[in-house]
């Protein structure tokens, strides 16, 4: 049988079929409770980025008035910049008030009307500094209001604020191009400010992007990290939901004959219903006695699933530790999940087994062959952490061949039972 969502090859008998569509089921729906988990998870600690963000929006807006007062000799009109600035102040502190009192959410309503009050801003700003030929060099409020926008880099989808930005540098192009002569002294100013504009908004998406990433694959680490402490033969997370709705399907077909509410023998429809509720228990016991600890943790495991793919038909990695366990999954997890940085291999291929009799290490141990094949990584780019985490798991050797990393691991187990066949 293979799953074709995660890439995942694992040997089992052929009546398991239904089981199999059983698994994808509960896979989809792991799938849409994932997307809601990570959407809910990626807002755990955006609160403080927020809150840095506005501090460095406070902190340039302070700049910009400094700025402003300093220069304002100059202006032909002070009454337009006054404007712009009192009204950039009102829409920050209005925004983080509002923010704070219904619980970090800024509905669309809202959103617009602070888009509005920022393109005001950036208006009347143009307006106070326009007869001055110059918009790279006095821009104060408007630039201001790029940093302001990072306030909802942690409230609003992360293209809407790019739009957003997108709006200012084109307000800014447009301004210089109309009211501002481009020679080799001018242009300097014009290509700072505008980026000085522009930047926070860009910035802004990036991390908070970045953090979600690392967030959602930290969060993967640790469910994933669950299953090195299972049974060596178990039934996965994927799967209780789909148990879940059997037995509930099981209880209400009984309860209905118990209360007299179901005629007795059963009709045809019933009869069907239930076979298909027996048929379907009995693929999930055949399941739960064919899937190791590892089949679960790389096909419940949205950053391994991509990539790690399993044969163990002897069901072999069920023998292994907890510490050879945790050592072998941080070997994956650093071969196979998309790092902060750099590259990860385009596939990793696990195979455990089959075990030879007589082969035992110097305390009596039994032997299982592991063999890692790693395509698309070169041997000088893996992580040094997987050698150090390989040999926690057993002696192990490596080498390479046509870009192809392989790994054969000899990780000892105690006295396994019937290791070599599959339970």
């Amino acid at each position: 049988m293979s799953s074709s969502r995660t890439g995942l090859r694992y040997t089992l008998p052929e009546e398991s079929t239904l089981g199999g569509s059983i698994r994808r089921a509960g896979a989809r729906s792991s799938v849409r409770r994932g997307t809601a988990t990570s959407t809910h998870a990626s807002a755990l600690g955006s609160g403080f980025l927020g809150i840095g963000m506005a501090i460095i929006a406070a902190l340039q807006s302070i700049l910009g008035v400094g700025l402003f007062f300093l220069r304002a000799e100059e202006y032909p009109s002070l009454l337009p910049g006054l404007g712009a600035w009192l009204l950039l102040l009102v829409t920050f502190l209005g925004l983080i008030v509002t923010i704070s009192a219904t619980g970090e959410r800024l509905p669309d309503w809202l959103y617009g009307f602070f888009l509005a009050a920022l393109a005001a801003v950036v208006w009347l700003d143009f307006m106070t500094i326009a007869p001055l030929g110059d918009i790279g060099r006095y821009a104060t409020a408007s630039v201001s209001a790029g940093f302001v926008l990072l306030i909802v880099v942690t409230l609003r989808a992360g293209w809407e604020v790019l739009v957003a930005t997108a709006a200012l540098g084109v307000a800014f192009i447009v301004a210089i191009m109309l009211t501002t002569p481009l020679t080799p002294v001018t242009i300097p100013h014009q290509l700072v400010t505008l980026a000085l504009a522009v930047a926070p908004g860009i910035t802004g998406v990036l991390l908070v992007a970045g953090f979600e990433r690392m967030l959602k694959r930290e969060l993967d680490r640790v469910l994933v990290q669950s299953t090195v402490t299972a049974p060596r033969l178990a039934v996965g997370m994927l799967a209780s939901e789909e148990l879940a709705r059997l037995d509930l399907a099981a209880e209400e077909l009984l309860d209905a004959v118990a209360v007299g509410g179901t005629p007795l023998p059963l009709p045809p429809e019933y009869s069907s219903r239930a076979a298909t509720l027996a048929t379907e228990l009995r693929l999930h016991l055949l399941e739960g006695r064919r899937e190791t600890w590892l089949f679960h943790a790389v096909a419940e495991s949205e950053q391994l699933g991509r990539r790690v793919t399993i044969s163990d038909p002897g069901t072999l990695a069920g023998l292994l530790d907890d510490v050879q366990r945790d050592a072998l999954l941080a070997a994956l997890w650093m071969l196979g999940a998309d790092p902060l940085g750099s590259t990860p291999a385009e596939s990793v291929t696990v195979e455990l087994g089959p075990m030879t009799s007589g082969r035992v290490d110097v305390d009596g141990r039994s032997i299982i062959p592991i063999h890692l094949e790693i395509t698309g990584l070169r041997r000088n780019r893996v992580d040094p952490g997987v050698w150090e985490a390989l040999d926690r798991v057993g002696r192990y050797s490596d080498s390479t061949a046509s870009s192809i990393v392989r790994i054969e691991i000899d990780c000892p187990v105690e006295n396994p039972v019937d290791a070599g066949r599959t339970t």
